[in-house]
């Protein structure tokens, strides 16, 4: 079996777990010269989730492929109940009540559950009975995409469950029509130009653009329906007008500061440098670590913005930031490369997959990891709004690790075994 799974993928992977302790060993390091398993540091710690993820990874590739597949159902179902019982059991950390406190360590389950809804939605759509160019069928894919999704929203951990949006890129692979893919960045986009320009201007503009379609298109003998672009400018306009509601009412006031900072909507400059030294600080100060490297960087253990923790939770969701001080431009394009080397392989072996279930389940991996990449680094250099989403393989967490970890080698079975499957 062991020369059956795809050793490209696990290489990348080993070398990305690697990088991440080495960065957050430097984030964390207090200079005191103790011993990199010890336990009372964060670096030990994260030492230890590695070792029980190389376990986890070892066990995982150890089960019988059809495993997955068979139980996805059950291992979804407990995912949700795990969830649930956040409610009632769950502790509260940094305000958001997302973890399971289990002796002196604490679990996360919705970093487990992105595994157990990839497995759902794939053995949902590979059924044989099931046609997602039917409606009905493709609300129920989609039902059990946003399922753990609003149950995380609550914890409040909006952040994570935006993470599921990503599963729409596999309902695309399998023939969903891409209309789906536009709305949404539509949506995103027409949410952020009515907060810049407000509702009235969007609609002017939008009349304005379809009408100058409307008139080419008619000169060109391709005639558009006239109550196919009004309904388009009501609906833009009604999209437009709700922007101020959500904004105000269910925003809460740290996400309308971010917004602001990212969107640049504050036009008081003391207003915009007290949210700057607030709510936009870490990244503020992830910023200035990134650019502070260059090229090669300033060395490892040598980040003077690191070490003076300028950066708070470095080590977590900003750990990318210590990448960029120590290791420079040429440090960061390698970590970037090896994302998107690890992220097209995957989506190589989901094309060369036999059987549909492993197939969309490998789409699934791929999206998940290319959603937390993207947006953690985009979110860490500035160009997007703080979600809180960690950089998976890198940011400190035992949940985190294990949860990625439990998404990718799933997978690697699966491609390992597609031989079987096709016999």
């Amino acid at each position: 079996m062991s020369r059956k799974l795809d050793w490209i993928s696990i290489i990348i992977y080993l070398i990305l777990v690697a990088m991440g302790w080495i960065n957050i060993y430097s984030a964390t390091y207090s200079g005191d010269g103790g011993s990199i398993f010890d336990l009372d540091t964060l670096y030990g710690k994260q030492m230890l989730f590695i070792g029980v993820s190389l376990a986890l990874a070892v066990i995982l590739v150890s089960i019988e492929a059809k495993f997955y597949e068979r139980f996805a159902g059950v291992i979804y179902l407990m995912s949700i109940l795990s969830l649930l019982g956040l409610f009632v059991f769950g502790k509260n950390v940094n305000g958001a009540t997302s973890w399971y406190a289990i002796g002196g360590m604490t679990l996360q389950p919705s970093e487990f559950a992105k595994a157990a809804t990839a497995l759902a939605l794939a053995k949902y759509l590979s059924d044989i009975q099931t046609n997602i160019t039917d409606t009905k069928d493709l609300l129920k894919a989609i039902g059990i995409m946003i399922l753990p999704a609003l149950l995380i929203i609550p914890q409040p951990d909006p952040g994570s469950a935006l993470v599921y949006a990503s599963l729409f890129f596999v309902l695309h692979r399998e023939g969903v029509s891409p209309l789906y893919l536009y709305l949404g960045f539509f949506g995103v986009v027409l949410f952020a130009l009515t907060l810049i320009y407000g509702p009235v201007w969007i609609i002017l503009g939008m009349s304005t653009l379809l009408g100058f379609l409307y008139y080419f298109m008619n000169r060109k003998k391709k005639r558009l329906k006239l109550i196919t672009l009004v309904t388009i400018v009501v609906v833009t306009g009604l999209m437009s007008f709700s922007v101020d509601f959500i904004f105000e009412n269910i925003f809460e006031q740290r996400h309308r500061d971010r917004f602001s900072l990212w969107l640049r909507l504050e036009d008081d400059p003391t207003k915009l440098e007290e949210i700057r030294k607030t709510i936009g600080y870490n990244t503020y100060q992830s910023e200035a670590a990134i650019g502070s490297g260059g090229l090669h960087g300033k060395g490892f253990l040598e980040g003077t913005r690191t070490k003076g923790d300028f950066v708070p939770e470095q080590h977590t969701d900003y750990i990318f930031s210590t990448v960029g001080e120590e290791w420079g431009f040429i440090g960061s394009a390698a970590v970037v490369m090896l994302f998107s080397l690890l992220i097209l392989r995957l989506i190589y072996l989901a094309e060369r997959q036999k059987t549909s279930f492993s197939r969309m389940y490998g789409y699934g991996v791929a999206s998940i990891l290319f959603f937390h990449f993207a947006i953690n680094i985009g979110m860490v250099i500035g160009l997007l709004p703080t979600i809180g989403i960690p950089l998976p393989f890198f940011s400190y967490g035992g949940s985190g690790l294990l949860g990625f970890t439990l998404l990718l080698f799933i997978f690697l079975k699966l491609d390992a075994n597609r031989i079987n499957e096709w016999l």
